[in-house]
């Protein structure tokens, strides 16, 4: 217990903020992969295990739109349906760098890094409103999981902080995040309120930057 307290005390840590956009990717609006719509920011605190490893745990919320009008699809573009929905979410992972990323050597660090892990998310469940054609409208929460898959590219840009520029892309458990499949809220299927491609689910996408101040002495890095 001793042995575990003092490597703990000793480990290093970064606590900071991400700020950037997002967009999701779905059944109403364009297809774009990355194409923020909307805000997103909120907080990440990273624990560094070794050079080439962190886990990592974010809190961030973001708000996506999509509008048909902006669809390259003329489908789309005839049927004429928008929304916006705001999305919460809380992720823990792990981040892996390309290269050994060590913020103790006293020189300037910077490597790519991916990142994935699971994504808790809150945001609102999306329906018709009373029939085809009829606007979309926001109902109750919905609660559901997801995949984070996240690319970016991180710098020490002094001592204690760090920079770094990421896209993220978030695939969901649900595919109700524009109320193309109304089944997930009614609970039952209904051929009047369904629309879209009902055989994949929405994902949604947050791009920005982060900075983040590291404190904590030096590691005893250990194999895990």
């Amino acid at each position: 217990m001793l042995i575990t307290s003092v490597n703990l005390q000793s480990q290093t840590y970064e606590v900071g903020a991400f700020l950037g956009g997002a967009n999701y990717i779905g059944d109403v609006g364009n297809t774009f992969y990355v194409n923020p719509s909307g805000l997103a920011a909120g907080g990440i605190l990273k624990w560094n295990r070794s050079p080439r490893h962190s886990f990592r745990f974010s809190l961030i919320m973001g708000n996506i739109e999509a509008d048909d009008a902006e669809s390259n699809d003329t489908r789309r573009q005839q049927r004429g349906y928008s929304f916006s929905n705001t999305i919460t979410e809380a992720s823990l992972g792990l981040e892996f760098n390309f290269w050994d990323f060590d913020l103790h050597k006293g020189t300037s660090q910077s490597a790519p890094y991916l990142y994935t892990g699971l994504t808790y998310f809150s945001a609102d469940h999306v329906i018709l409103d009373g029939s085809r054609g009829a606007p979309l409208v926001n109902e109750s929460t919905n609660w559901e999981f997801a995949i984070p898959m996240v690319v970016g590219y991180k710098t020490t840009l002094s001592q204690h902080l760090v920079g770094a520029i990421e896209i993220g892309a978030r695939y969901t458990f649900t595919d109700n995040l524009d109320g193309s499949n109304p089944e997930e809220l009614l609970g039952e299927p209904d051929p009047i309120l369904t629309f879209g491609n009902q055989n994949t689910n929405d994902w949604y996408v947050f791009t920005g930057i982060t900075f983040t101040v590291t404190f904590g002495r030096k590691p005893c890095y250990s194999s895990f």
